[in-house]
């Protein structure tokens, strides 16, 4: 029968290791579209392919409301990689389509097919919104006529960032509760323009409610498309929370505030659809909150029975008890497992009323505990160890745990079952009642006892020692307080030094840019070794803005390339270098929109990192 469940067990875990294995190797198809464009806005879908398909089986969809420019170009791209001797190689395929919008609506790219070793796989549809928003276009002629042009391009970038193209909701998923229910929170961003950087203003404080957070930083950073008002947007989870009111009444939850960076790109007359010559870039800050919301609290129904205790929710109770004969001076347990969903975190021990010659000790808690947007799931465990000191014939009564639940709008009590337990001498032959003596409350047992704490007094030559010199007042002493003062000195001056510099919040800014710009080249490079083009470019924007805001305390509203180049010459930098930064930036937002920049990422990477480098030798802060 052993030999069984062994085969059972590893047959179970070699299906799971299949199944893991066929779904890591499974092919995603994915397509990568704009979420709006203007009537007669050039742009381009792209299908991508982590695997390497079967010759000539692309099967393109047909896009209904738009003009076919070009395509399919199609580009291809492997890499190998050798850790500790194991070697991993992967194969990207992507199919580029150059499309032109022609009126206005709300519609969808179809699916797209491909056979990657005999197998059919499709794409996702994915909708696109055409909205009718005027041509800008691009001046010729003279510097005053192009400065004149760049005003207008910049006011009207800034008139295309709408009020409903950003938006900042909280979703709470009821308006009324009960005290101590669950209630869950989430604050999403909708956004139909892209962007660059964003900052938290104003943070949602939860009072009256216990809070247990449920951000998933690497889930909620993934975006989503949603329909909204309908309108389609990018979504993505800046919060989630899991609400436990705990006073009645009208409770409120504040609003959260941001100031998102949005990137507009705003096309000249002279556009190649290959290349995305011919346009610029420009960041619209805009400041948004989400709504404030207000939940109304009832309070508990009236009427609780007196094993209440505040758990609220759906639970059930097991226990597991001793056997029912036991020696006397013997050791045992009585364990009571409080399992459901709710408020678990809250939930007491239970009463356990024990015989008065039991001796009864410390309660033990050990808990499995999962917080998820639909309450607190697991179980508490609670042990009662005690000691059977006399024996006899005792009865045990039954546990209580009383709970209120809201689905049912009623107070629920679990019980266990009586106990009767028959407690035999020990194993010295010991007989004993449980016999209380009138006044001190003493069993026999306890009084038997008593004598082991009498000791004698010890007899025969003392052994006497010489007094030594006192360690207070001696010279040692006098130079310990002096070496502990200084020390106390030092690190009272080192500590008021480190709270001012983390008062400064334009040094502690400076200080930090060097090490977030760091990461982000870090995570460039990874995306330029997958040869994900998109994440790539965009993350190098993020770390070049982002370190000169931080570097310079630049606000983010101010944050252009002509600012950023005359705090540059402000300090010290020579202006080929401050104007090397503006081509880096333009470089990468022309990269955006260009399917053959791919050979240029290493360049662009090299280029970013050096001039931050240059920056952090040659200005100090």
């Amino acid at each position: 029968m052993k030999q069984l469940k062994v085969k059972l067990i590893v047959t179970v875990l070699l299906l799971v290791q299949a199944v893991v294995a066929w779904a890591a190797s499974k092919p995603i198809f994915e397509v990568s579209t704009p979420l709006t464009v203007a009537v007669g806005e050039v742009f381009r879908v792209e299908f991508a392919l982590n695997a390497k398909p079967d010759s000539d089986s692309f099967r393109a969809p047909t896009f209904q409301g738009f003009d076919v420019l070009a395509g399919p170009a199609v580009s291809t791209g492997s890499s190998i990689q050798v850790i500790n001797g194991s070697v991993t190689k992967s194969v990207n395929c992507t199919y580029t389509f150059v499309l032109r919008s022609t009126t206005a609506g709300t519609y969808t790219i179809p699916v797209a097919e491909v056979m990657v070793d005999g197998e059919l796989v499709r794409s996702n549809p994915q909708p696109i919104e055409v909205v009718d928003e005027g041509a800008v276009q691009s001046p010729q002629g003279s510097t005053a006529q192009r400065q004149g042009q760049r005003e207008s391009n910049r006011s009207a970038a800034q008139n295309r960032v709408a009020d409903d193209d950003v938006l900042l909701r909280a979703v709470v998923s009821k308006q009324s509760v009960y005290k101590n229910e669950p209630l869950h929170v989430t604050y999403k961003l909708y956004t139909r323009v892209p962007f660059v950087d964003y900052s938290f203003e104003a943070t949602p404080t939860f009072n009256g409610f216990w809070a247990q957070d449920l951000t998933n930083k690497k889930t909620n950073a993934q975006s989503s498309r949603e329909t909204l008002n309908g309108k389609v947007y990018e979504s993505y989870v800046l919060g989630d929370w899991l609400l436990y009111p705990q006073q009645a009444g009208e409770l409120r939850i504040d609003p959260m505030g941001m100031t998102i960076v949005a990137q507009v790109v705003v096309q000249s007359r002279n556009y190649d659809p290959f290349f995305g010559s011919g346009h610029e870039v420009y960041n619209v800050p805009r400041k948004v909150q989400s709504q404030p919301v207000t939940v109304r609290v009832k309070p508990l129904p009236e009427g609780a029975p007196q094993s209440f205790m505040g758990a609220v929710g759906q639970f059930t109770m097991d226990c597991t008890t001793p056997s029912e004969q036991l020696a006397a001076n013997s050791a045992a347990t009585y364990t009571v497992r409080i399992s459901g969903t709710g408020n678990l975190t809250f939930v007491q021990a239970p009463t356990l009323n024990l015989p008065s010659s039991f001796e009864q000790y410390n309660v033990k808690t050990t808990e499995a505990i999962n917080a998820s947007a639909t309450g607190i799931t697991g179980y508490r465990q609670f042990e009662y160890p005690f000691i059977a000191r006399a024996e006899g014939q005792f009865e045990i009564p039954a546990v209580e745990f009383c709970y209120f639940d809201p689905l049912r709008v009623e107070y629920r009590t679990l019980r266990s079952e009586l106990l009767r337990m028959e407690v035999t001498p020990d194993a010295k032959g010991t007989s004993s009642e449980a016999v209380v003596l009138s006044g001190r409350g003493l069993s026999k047992e306890e009084v038997r006892l008593l004598g082991e704490d009498i000791r004698f007094i010890k007899l025969g030559a003392s052994q006497l020692r010489e007094k030594r010199d006192p360690l207070i007042f001696s010279r040692l002493y006098w130079t310990l307080i002096g070496v502990i003062a200084v020390l106390f000195g030092a690190s009272y001056l080192a500590l008021r030094r480190k709270i001012r510099e983390s008062q400064n919040l334009v040094l502690v800014r400076g200080k930090r840019a060097n090490k977030v710009a760091l990461q982000r080249f870090r995570a460039a490079r990874q995306y330029m070794e997958e040869q994900n083009r998109h994440a790539f470019y965009e993350e190098m924007l993020r770390a070049l803005w982002g370190y000169m805001g931080d570097k310079f305390n630049i606000p983010v509203s101010n944050l252009t390339k002509e600012y950023v180049r005359e705090e540059l010459s402000k300090r010290g930098i020579a202006p080929d270098e401050a104007q090397r930064f503006s081509q880096i930036i333009t470089q990468c937002d022309e990269a955006q929109y260009s399917p053959s920049a791919s050979a240029q990422m290493q360049e662009v990477y090299q280029a970013g990192v050096g001039l931050v480098s240059l920056i952090e030798q040659k200005v100090k802060r």
